[in-house]
């Protein structure tokens, strides 16, 4: 067992080392896991600038499927509770809450007050080893590595669901086919989109939407976006029921009021930069009894995504298209930012 480990450690927005750090030590209730695979997301590159309330000094990663090295002292217990043994392969929902704020106690846990996030104010999977609560870690021996690492991004769509509530038999249309949109294709699919229009900029991101189970692709063209959204309004001139943006771009969310059907639903899912302000005609939605709903974390819900997954019915497969070690961190960040990358992951 070596005494350090390299990791990627800010200590500021965009600004970062690869670093040898100690390797941390498990403490009571808690468990020391070598990292397998950490996912790169879009929050990632939210974090490198700042946003999204980092901590320093920071080492991000908050998409971990780590192999259980040792746990700490009498935590015989907690070990048996959360089914764990030592070199058996986990994944982990990378929050940690108090329960007992006014915000876990309404069932919020993802804004609780003292929230503990791994990748964000805790110390994350860009890392060789990480120490994190053992109730928090879920087997996952028999899913394999690269599908295992979508446990928490599944668990995020899964709780977006929640907050949705889709009809049954809803007509349906998603901006964005990165990975989340990709995630969100398999279960919008699945759980009451009775049609599912897809539109993206991305050719081979549109055929993985279609094989992911997209009723119907549109490819929106950066420097000609009006042709893509005529397209969208013919295909439904009275509107969507649902329109979910996945993207974060500001000019997606401008064009998602216009093609919502009265009484219909915009869903922003995709993360815009902090400072972003999307001008919504308030009359608009007065008038035509239109909701806008958000959905920021994964809450209740990390059990059903490994379900999911293990259950063949959201699969992830092939959508890992970059893998890099940890001092091609920069690297990383860069495929994030290419529509050319499905899916960017760390491989300590």
């Amino acid at each position: 067992m070596p005494a350090t480990m390299k990791a990627v450690v800010y200590d500021r927005p965009e600004h970062f080392e690869i670093r040898e750090l100690p390797v941390p030590e498990p403490g009571p209730g808690e468990v020391l896991l070598r990292v397998l695979l950490a996912g790169v997301c879009g929050t990632d590159l939210h974090l490198h600038v700042g946003e999204f309330g980092p901590s320093y000094p920071l080492v991000p990663g908050h998409e971990i499927v780590g192999e259980v090295v040792r746990f700490g002292a009498d935590s015989e217990d907690l070990v048996a509770m959360a089914g764990l043994a030592e070199g058996m392969r986990v994944v982990l929902d990378n929050t940690a809450q108090c329960g007992e704020c006014a915000e876990c106690l309404r069932q919020r846990p993802a804004f609780c007050l003292a929230n503990v996030a791994h990748g964000v104010n805790a110390q994350g999977g860009f890392a060789e080893y990480v120490v994190i609560r053992i109730g928090r870690c879920y087997p996952a021996d028999d899913l394999d590595v690269d599908v295992a690492v979508f446990a928490e991004p599944t668990a995020c769509v899964v709780h977006g669901l929640d907050v949705l509530g889709l009809r049954p038999g809803s007509d349906v249309l998603l901006f964005g086919a990165g990975p989340t949109g990709l995630l969100l294709t398999q279960l919008l699919s699945r759980n009451g989109a009775a049609r599912l229009t897809v539109a993206a900029p991305t050719v081979e991101k549109l055929e993985l939407a279609r094989r992911s189970g997209a009723t119907r692709t549109v490819r929106v063209d950066r420097q000609d976006p009006e042709t893509a959204l005529a397209h969208l309004r013919a295909n439904a001139p009275r509107g969507y029921d649902v329109v979910v943006d996945a993207t974060g771009a500001p000019s997606v969310l401008e064009s998602t009021i216009g093609l919502t059907r009265t009484g219909g639903t915009v869903f922003v899912y995709g993360m815009t930069p902090e400072a972003t302000r999307w001008p919504v005609a308030s009359y608009e939605v007065f008038r035509r009894e239109l909701t806008i709903k958000g959905s920021f974390a994964q809450q209740f819900s990390f059990d059903r995504a490994l379900a999911y997954l293990r259950s063949g019915v959201v699969n992830p497969s092939g959508y890992v298209t970059h893998r890099f070690g940890i001092e091609q961190y920069a690297d990383a960040l860069a495929a994030v930012a290419d529509s050319a990358c499905v899916k960017a992951v760390i491989a300590p």
